[in-house]
This record gives C-alpha cells, structure tokens and sequence, in this order.
C-alpha cells in the first residue's frame, strides 16, 4: 500500500523521531540504562539553567551524547531516505532528532527541529566548533566563552526557521510518513495533524501506539523502521 501511495504522491513528507535513532544503536534521550543516565534527570541537566549555572555537569553529560552520537551512524533506513529523495520520491525530512545520521546517509532536504550535537557553538560570540571539540574535552571558545552543542535546551524556543519550513511542508504534503515518534512532544507532534488536515494521507510506523493513530490512514506496529522501509523499497 504504501509503495502505491509514493508513486502517486507529488509532494511526500518524512517525519522522524527517536525510534529513527534507536535502531542505530544510539540510546533515548531518556534511556536510564546506561552511565550517566543513571545519575542525571536529562529534563534538568538539558536546561539553560544548567548551561549558566552547572556547567560542568552540563559539559559532562553533552560529551557523553556527542560520544554516543559518534560511535553509531545511519542504518538502512536512514539511506533509502536519502535515496528517496535522490530519486524524487520524497521531499524533505523533519526530524526531532539530533544526530545527524540522515545527513550522514545523504540526505539534503533536512529540518532539524531540535537542532544537532554535529556542531557547538559558543554561548558568547556564537562562534561554530564541531563536536570534537567536546570529544577532547574542550569546553571554551577562544573568546573565553562556553561552548554548548547546537541543540535545543529545556527553556529555549525551537528554531524558527526549521519551524516555519516545516509547517510549510505540512501543509503542502500529499502524503506525510511518520517513523519511530511517539508524537507526544508539542509542539512538533502538530505536523501530522496539519498535513492531515490539509488533506495528506497519513502513514505512522512506530513500535507503541501513539496519540494520532486512529487519525492516520495507515499504522504499522512492532515493525523495525529499516526492514519496514527496505521492504517498500523492493515493491517500487
């Protein structure tokens, strides 16, 4: 079914969430499985209160997701996206997460909602540093100011931006293809009720359910993202 529908759509809409990332490798932000996870509340730490005032533990618990960001990259799903969108199939991707991978895997059109951990910047001068930066435990910029991965924090306002492009997308999709959200954060979890109501069919693929799934024209459950995705790929 839904091979048919990206044939016959002129505009198709990718929407990612964690679930894209986890089937890397990479842990949910709010995994408390593993170092320092287990001691930090990610809803604290990640805040601009701790950039400004707890800084080493900001700085810490940062290296360890750029770590986490590094050792893993994109899967199979990640590069039928992008070929996707070579090929014309699809036209952009709005994405929650912020590793990087669908870059990695080649694809152009992305709208990082939540910024990226590929790239600092410094709190100060604004002065851009990739991330390794932070591997070596390089936390200052060379005006004095502190460095901070270009994502964004608990108290800070998505970028606009990436905001406005894509309600734009939402709006002028034909068919809008969520993978691996739990669409439970706002103001993100909007653009599938955009497309839909501006007449979208509507695709979620995520292993639990979420809040739009009697909305969507077609849900796959207990699917991994790749396979699901690779599978389609043959049918085209």
């Amino acid at each position: 079914m839904l091979h048919e529908w990206l044939k016959d759509s002129k505009h198709t809409v990718i929407f990612t969430g964690a679930g894209m990332s986890t089937e890397s490798g990479l842990p949910d932000f709010r995994s408390t499985n593993r170092g320092i996870w287990r001691k930090k509340d990610p809803g604290k730490i990640a805040s601009v209160d701790a950039l400004n005032h707890h800084v080493e533990d900001f700085t810490e618990f940062y290296r360890e997701r750029v770590l986490g960001v590094k050792e893993f990259g994109p899967h199979k799903g990640h590069q039928i996206l992008a070929d996707w969108e070579k090929n014309g199939l699809i036209q952009a991707v709005i994405t929650q997460n912020v590793d990087g991978f669908h870059q990695a895997a080649g694809s152009k059109q992305v709208h990082e909602l939540h910024g990226t951990l590929q790239k600092l910047h410094c709190q100060s001068c604004g002065k851009v540093y990739d991330s390794a930066a932070y591997v070596e435990e390089d936390y200052y910029c060379s005006c004095g100011g502190i460095l901070r991965p270009s994502i964004v924090l608990f108290g800070e306002m998505l970028p606009e931006d990436a905001f406005s492009a894509a309600f734009e997308l939402a709006k002028q999709a034909d068919l809008f293809i969520v993978l691996g959200s739990s669409l439970s954060v706002t103001p993100a979890n909007q653009f599938p009720e955009i497309a839909k109501q501006n007449g979208a069919k509507l695709v979620i693929v995520n292993q639990e359910k979420t809040p739009l799934d009697n909305y969507a024209d077609l849900v796959v459950f207990d699917r991994k993202i790749g396979a699901y995705l690779e599978e389609t790929d043959k049918l085209l």
